[in-house]
């Protein structure tokens, strides 16, 4: 008998093996990317005291694209590199979140970049 594939935990495995690999520090904080059908958020966390500095979702006023594609990610990508430099943090470790680094996380890493953070 075939079994299904289970595509969230195998995402779960997949973003458990990254987040053995690297973390978010005081000076190089991570920036963690979710993604869902109708929702992007984007996260800057200092990994050592557990907190979020920064925070850039679809559902912000700031904003205007309302869905989950690649124009909401370039959105999400460039408010949450203004934010980050406004708090002075110039350089971040990207956290895919298992996700395939393809589609929108490369439209919300590549406009965090033109924005001026480094990773």
């Amino acid at each position: 008998m075939i079994s299904k594939i289970n595509r969230k935990a195998e995402r779960d495995r997949r973003h458990a093996r990254v987040r053995t690999k690297l973390s978010g520090t005081a000076e190089c904080p991570r920036l963690a990317v979710s993604k869902s059908n109708k929702n992007i958020t984007a996260q800057i966390i200092d990994d050592t005291k557990a907190e979020t500095l920064v925070y850039v979702s679809t559902l912000n006023d700031e904003i205007k694209t309302k869905k989950a594609n690649k124009e909401a990610a370039k959105e999400v990508g460039a408010a949450v590199a203004k934010k980050a430099l406004e708090k002075n943090i110039k350089s971040v470790v990207f956290d895919r979140g298992g996700f395939i680094y393809h589609g929108v996380v490369k439209e919300l890493a590549e406009a965090a970049r033109e924005a001026g953070l480094d990773f």
